[in-house]
């Protein structure tokens, strides 16, 4: 059997897909889904006739509804199952091979794959921070031109056209895809001049403003002829019974709660604007419910942001987007305030945390072998690959725990007691042999310390006690460089956020980032609003323990603490 053949127009594509961060996330930022609508709405389907699942269904009742809104005939209407299917029906409807996009780029990526997959050549004109280039695209109309896109206000980069934009673009004839996609957010007057203008189709939808964006509607208005070769061009059913029925609901129900985050939005983009460019980001003035901006350290932020449980949106590896970002406005006050924090903390740290074992202690033949060599001497043999696995299972901060613990997997139940004891022995040392915690090396160097405590405060976070933090501090000349030391007897040992919490207020700071060694330290620095950095520790494998710390939350793993000097 041969291998199939696929179409030589999929050969320069690829799947559309977001580069998403693997750090667990709650509060999505960087796909411009509009508000969160009531619960309320699900319970609606209850309601809903049983012909919303069992007939195939019919978008003629909501086109209706939609014309009467917008004052149109219901011949120009069509619901397609979300703006992005609306434009692919108008592709494959009015282009093919010999015929052309003209494409102001960047803007929404998928108006190019959908034209060329209909055949068609894709002609791309610098838009980028400039006005929307109206006079260039009409010079550049010919016989082939099968169509002109405006999208506005313009995704990724916000940019905006004017109605005089749209009007020189019209007035060659050509067919114009103007995108309102975030139109509620801005002007409605460029809607206003399209739905007047006999060539052109408008693209809407309910996934932005109305948060519907899990249902798939959107709509297109435009002239009856297209908007029928639109219906030739794509499904018969292409939205659900259900996705309809509540489409509808919620237009009727609700308006209200639509302006009133449409007003949170723009109160928000606003301040957002602001303090991106306070911290360094060139961020423009936006219409949408999103704010675009440029820095070097675009690809940090969404990692940072994603340590701290925020996803925005970056570019890596596209052209001409590199140094961007996207960051949607939540148009809820506390998720604003909570975005605003992350970014001063991930842009603007006060102080700098660590994690002692494994980050700055090399605890490989110390901690990790008093691990094993007490387990062994309770009659356990064990690897420091056993530890390292209920290390990264998490809530083992202390390894008089991880040693019992390690025990009892095998089956060997020791009271704690006589656990503790023999690791202690063997840590600190007998009368006649020295303490395994001679054993302890630095990780890194004195010169790179004194650098970064000469640009912030540094603390301690730890769970060791007392005495061996400070013993290991003073051996190796480390305490003239930390303010704070943070230890097991000082509160909760992390995964809890206590100890991360309490080293903020010592300092009297309020953003920080936090390096650690494994789960326990990223959660508790990510549970305080502290960006996690994680780094493999002495004796692990890099591609066994870097991913366990990324899904716990890290926003990046190091080789070394040192390497935070560049991400500074």
């Amino acid at each position: 059997m041969t291998s199939p053949t696929l179409s030589p127009r999929l050969a320069a594509l690829a799947a559309y897909k977001v580069p998403r961060h693997p750090a667990p996330l709650d509060l999505f930022l960087d796909g411009n889904e509009g508000l969160t609508p009531p619960s309320e709405l699900l319970r609606w389907l209850a309601e809903a006739p049983i012909a919303a699942v069992r007939r195939y269904p019919s978008a003629a009742e909501l086109e209706a509804r939609l014309a009467s809104l917008h004052q149109v005939d219901p011949a120009r209407v069509m619901v397609t199952a979300g703006g992005d299917d609306a434009i692919d029906r108008l592709c494959r409807a009015v282009l093919h091979e010999g015929r052309s996009l003209l494409l102001p780029v960047p803007t929404f990526e998928m108006i190019a794959r959908y034209a060329r997959l209909a055949g068609a050549a894709v002609h791309e004109i610098p838009w980028g921070d400039a006005p929307y280039p109206a006079p260039q695209l009409a010079r550049l109309v010919d016989p082939s031109t099968g169509l002109v896109a405006l999208v506005s206000p313009n995704n990724p980069t916000g940019q905006t056209a004017t109605v005089e934009d749209l009007h020189t673009v019209a007035a060659t004839g050509a067919l114009v895809l103007v995108d309102l996609a975030y139109v509620e957010f801005g002007d409605e007057a460029l809607f206003r001049a399209a739905l007047s203008l006999p060539n052109a189709v408008i693209i809407r939808t309910l996934s932005k403003a109305w948060g519907l964006a899990g249902l798939r509607v959107g709509y297109a208005i435009g002239p009856a002829e297209v908007i029928g070769g639109m219906r030739v061009a794509g499904a018969p059913y292409a939205v659900s019974g259900p996705s309809l029925y509540l489409a509808a609901r919620w237009l009727d129900g609700g308006a209200a709660a639509m302006e009133r985050f449409v007003s949170e939005v723009r109160r928000e983009r606003v301040e957002l604007e602001q303090e991106l460019n306070r911290l360094g980001v060139r961020a423009s003035p936006s219409e949408a419910n999103f704010v675009f901006g440029r820095t070097p350290r675009a690809l940090w932020v969404r990692d940072a942001l994603a340590g701290l449980g925020i996803g925005v949106r970056a570019f890596p590896g596209k052209p001409g987007l590199e140094d961007a970002l996207r960051i949607t406005t939540p148009g809820e006050p506390e998720a604003h305030g909570r975005l605003l924090r992350a970014l001063r903390a991930a842009l603007r740290p006060e102080a700098l945390l660590f994690d002692l074992d494994g980050v700055l202690a090399d605890v490989s033949g110390s901690y990790r072998r008093a691990i094993l060599d007490t387990a062994r001497h309770l009659g356990v043999e064990a690897t420091g690959e056993d530890i390292a696995a209920i290390k990264h299972a998490g809530d083992a901060n202390n390894d008089w725990v991880v040693t019992q613990r390690l025990l009892a997997m095998r089956g060997v139940d020791v009271p704690f007691a006589e656990v503790k004891a023999r690791f202690e022995a063997l840590y600190q040392g007998e009368e006649g042999r020295p303490g395994l915690r001679e054993l302890e090396r630095l990780l890194g160097d004195l010169e790179a310390l004194a650098r970064l405590a000469s640009r912030l405060p540094l603390a301690i976070v730890t769970g060791r006690p007392r005495q061996d933090a400070w013993q290991f501090l003073e051996r190796f000349s480390l305490t003239p460089f930390f303010r704070e030391v943070i230890v097991m007897e000082d509160g909760p040992l992390k995964p809890d956020p206590a100890p991360v919490l309490l080293a903020l207020r010592r300092l009297g700071v309020q953003s920080a980032w936090m390096i650690g060694d494994t789960p326990d330290d990223v959660r508790a620095a990510r549970a305080a609003g502290v960006v996690p950095l994680g780094v493999v520790a002495p004796g692990e494998r890099p591609e066994a323990a870097a991913p366990v710390l990324l899904a716990a939350g890290a926003a990046r793993v190091l080789s070394s603490w040192q390497e935070i000097e560049a991400l500074l």
